[in-house]
């Protein structure tokens, strides 16, 4: 989403919801072996299924 996109919803005040992630990885993992990741499967079932891919 572009920061044009977001002014003209926020402007037109419609719902919205971000999601910011940082994670710094040391080494190979899957996002299952992630502890919080683990613990709360069922908060975005469909929304996060992977980590993303390396720059």
């Amino acid at each position: 989403m572009c920061s044009r996109e977001v002014e003209r919803s926020l402007k037109e005040h419609e719902n919205m919801f971000f999601m910011f992630a940082s994670l710094m990885m040391e080494e190979e993992s899957e996002v299952g072996a992630l502890h919080v990741v683990c613990e709360f499967p069922d908060v975005f079932p469909d929304d996060v299924s992977d980590l993303p891919p390396k720059e």
